[in-house]
């Protein structure tokens, strides 16, 4: 084993238990190596291993790190993190729920209605992602509430949820988010009965502004990539504005060279756009596909079987930052929120951004116009 791979520990929670995220670069030996001395699962939410959380883990892995790999366990003993594994205190009962205790297990009437849920949000074609996160949500609210009959449970006993699980335990405003849209859907198509919309208690949404890029930062990063393959995957990225999932599922048959343009199929509220291509990424995409060669799918995984792979896209990028030392926490969304503020930066009507990114709402795009220094460098500074 060589002594250079660096593995990285996080706490998190997972299906409401306490796990310990692995972050290491991609190596099949590393992996394996990993799997003959710990519990190791992946997880396709979180997009990286775990194992179950235990007092002596970060001293076995220690001495498992001796001559063979180098172990970072530095956010273990952040004081603010290690307060996630420390049960919650109590709170004033707001109904006959006991956020101290663990949650229960689902009665048969639960994992049935479980079941016709998942059925159901099928069946309307909601996405793969979707179904996963409102069952999922859908599951820890009837655990919580495994001691009352399904019929039983009202909107008191959603907003008792809300103030004794999701807020003492510090979970997120949008996992708040999800567990209301979940439980609002099942009584109303499982259950047939319609909770009152005004008294459930939603989060206010926290107005982040996108994280941006100066030009001369996305063109270090670019221009760090030697392989021509990685350039042209983060170039398509940035140069139309593309995600992530967008960008891994275009095939060849996508590009338009002839009029220089991409068909987006099936992107995020399963709508197709188009998106221009300019002349100096069809000539890198030229290169590419004459050194590449690829058969279905425009960037495929290793050994030509699929389409690439997120964890090795995101690889890729954090190669690249680290070729240009840009010490920033760039992820490849950044790419896109850059090209959305590039373009306003340059004049672009707010309408054909909003097309291009394929927004359903005019008021997504326009936050973009709250980090645009467009306009903001020419106010007269009073000092």
């Amino acid at each position: 084993m060589l002594i250079t791979q660096r593995l990285k520990l996080s706490p998190a929670l997972h299906r409401d238990k306490e796990v310990v995220q692995l972050h290491f670069d991609r190596n099949e030996e590393f992996t394996q190596f990993l799997k003959k001395h710990v519990r190791l699962h992946w997880s396709q939410t979180m997009a990286c291993w775990y194992v179950p959380y235990t007092k002596s883990l970060v001293s076995e892995l220690y001495r498992l790190s001796q001559n063979q790999f180098y172990l970072d366990y530095s956010e273990m003993k952040r004081e603010h993190v290690v307060r996630e594994f420390v049960p919650a205190p109590k709170v004033l009962q707001v109904s006959q729920s006991r956020p101290d205790k663990n949650l229960g297990e689902l009665s048969a009437e639960a994992l049935l209605k479980m079941e016709k849920f998942k059925w159901w949000l099928q069946s309307k074609r909601y996405s793969d992602n979707t179904v996963l996160t409102y069952t999922d949500a859908l599951k820890t609210f009837l655990r919580y509430y495994a001691h009352k009959a399904i019929s039983e449970i009202d909107n008191d006993d959603l907003i008792a949820f809300n103030n004794n699980y999701i807020l003492s335990n510090s979970f997120s405003s949008s996992f708040q988010n999800q567990v209301v849209n979940a439980v609002k859907l099942f009584f109303t198509k499982i259950e047939d009965k319609q909770l009152q919309p005004e008294l459930l208690h939603r989060p206010k949404r926290a107005k982040v502004l996108p994280n941006v890029l100066s030009k001369e930062e996305v063109k270090l990063i670019l221009e760090a990539l030697v392989n021509i393959k990685h350039r042209a995957m983060l170039s398509l990225i940035y140069s139309c504005g593309l995600r992530r999932s967008e960008l891994l599922h275009l095939r060849i048959k996508d590009i338009d060279s002839k009029r220089q343009l991409i068909v987006v199929r099936r992107a995020k509220g399963k709508k197709d756009r188009i998106v221009s291509l300019s002349g100096k990424i069809l000539l890198m995409l030229r290169d590419y596909f004459r050194t590449y060669q690829p058969k279905e799918w425009l960037f495929e995984g290793q050994g030509g079987v699929g389409a690439y792979d997120e964890r090795s896209l995101a690889n890729v990028l954090k190669q690249a930052l680290e070729k240009s030392r840009i010490d920033k926490p760039v992820t490849l969304h950044w790419l896109r929120h850059s090209y959305a503020t590039h373009l306003l930066e340059n004049g672009t009507d707010l309408r054909y951004i909003q097309e291009i990114l394929g927004h359903s709402r005019s008021t997504t795009t326009e936050i973009y116009t709250h980090v645009s220094t467009k306009g903001i460098l020419y106010v007269v500074k009073p000092i």
